[in-house]
């Protein structure tokens, strides 16, 4: 199969890039390399990957990258929380306009197949159990009682605690900020091209991605790639809230090969899957796994918020394993491991680097 691959030179892109020429397939990259996620840096495909350097906001790109395309993987995004109101108009030009131009262009081309990397985000606060009214979905948490220290959303109806569910995907949608906003619009445009062609979209909402790979120093560095350079610098991890904030931790490799199974095996209607793991784990919990892997200063706990975060989100990723079969290969202990040892060796290799410069 012929697959346009668009932001194949990112994160997640080149781990999906290597499971798909794993898999036999022909696939031309398009990225735009933007600095604030390459800085300036160059780069080449594996071979025999295509490359084409370009911005999927441009239509004489698109029409280009899609000559000979039998299926797009679209993974090319402005990526992060999207805290800052200044914000917006990057995400929604980044990741709605440039997602509006693929989809015009896959018309234009014939091409009928995508899938479409979204998020997490889109749920908000997921769902969780009030003893009194079962499944409720939190209202949006209030400053001043993240100020005074309660973090746990209480139920919107009598006010009682509550114990976090899994979310599937029939969960009610949510999102909280920027970036969650235009992962929903992606979601809403390819809907209406595939009502409009016939087309199908498989839509992956990617949960905690972590693995090798990871930016570090940018802002579409991760939790788990914060934490990380802190100890790499001898310093502490600063989780913020109490840090019991759950999440679903999936390893990268999961993450490519459900998105490359899903462009293999979706070919019909629009169906959007969590890519989870399953197992809740709190960010607390990561912090303290890094710790021990890199044997460095033990995690503080800050008390700090973020208006823009959810308490507790994870994923109940049942339709991914029953419809298409995939299961999650890497353990969170054993990932963290493996992520700890791969930062530990980036790190050496550019201070390397540096010193011989000099």
């Amino acid at each position: 199969m012929r697959v346009l691959l668009t932001g194949g030179a990112g994160f997640i892109g080149s781990h999906v890039l290597g499971n798909l020429l794993a898999n036999q397939h022909d696939v031309r990259v398009l990225d735009s390399l933007r600095p604030d996620v390459h800085k300036g840096d160059s780069w080449i495909p594996p071979e025999p990957a295509e490359f084409h350097a370009g911005d999927v906001r441009k239509p004489d790109v698109i029409d280009q990258a899609l000559k000979g395309i039998d299926a797009v993987i679209h993974l090319a995004a402005k990526v992060g929380l999207g805290v800052a109101i200044g914000d917006m108009p990057d995400y929604a030009s980044s990741n709605d306009h440039g997602t509006a131009e693929l989809l015009a262009g896959m018309a234009r081309a014939g091409v009928k197949h995508l899938t479409l990397a979204s998020s997490m985000v889109v749920y908000g606060e997921g769902l969780s159990h009030c003893r009194e009214h079962g499944a409720v979905a939190p209202g949006p948490r209030q400053p001043a009682a993240l100020r005074a220290g309660n973090f746990e959303p209480p139920c919107p109806i009598c006010g009682c605690p509550l114990a976090p569910l899994l979310v599937t995907e029939d969960a009610k949608l949510d999102p909280r900020n920027a970036y969650a906003t235009s992962k929903l619009a992606q979601e809403f445009y390819a809907t209406n091209w595939a009502r409009a062609i016939g087309g199908s979209v498989a839509m992956m909402r990617y949960h905690n991605v972590y693995g090798p790979g990871m930016p570090k120093d940018t802002p579409y560095a991760g939790v788990a790639a914060i934490f990380t350079s802190m100890l790499l610098a001898g310093r502490a991890p600063q989780v913020f809230e109490d840090g019991g904030q759950r999440r679903d931790f999936i390893h990268v490799a999961d993450v490519a090969a459900a998105t490359v199974l899903a462009c293999e095996a979706h070919k019909t209607g629009v169906t959007a899957f969590n890519v989870g793991s399953g197992t809740p784990r709190s960010v607390g919990e990561m912090a303290q796994a890094l710790s021990r892997a890199l044997q460095g200063p033990a995690p503080v706990v800050t008390g700090q918020f973020r208006l823009g975060d959810v308490r507790h989100i994870t994923a109940d990723s049942s339709r991914l394993r029953n419809q298409l079969g995939w299961r999650p290969q890497i353990e969170f202990d054993a990932g963290m491991q493996e992520f700890a040892a791969a930062s530990r060796d980036t790190s050496v290799i550019r201070a390397n680097y540096g010193a011989a410069g000099q």
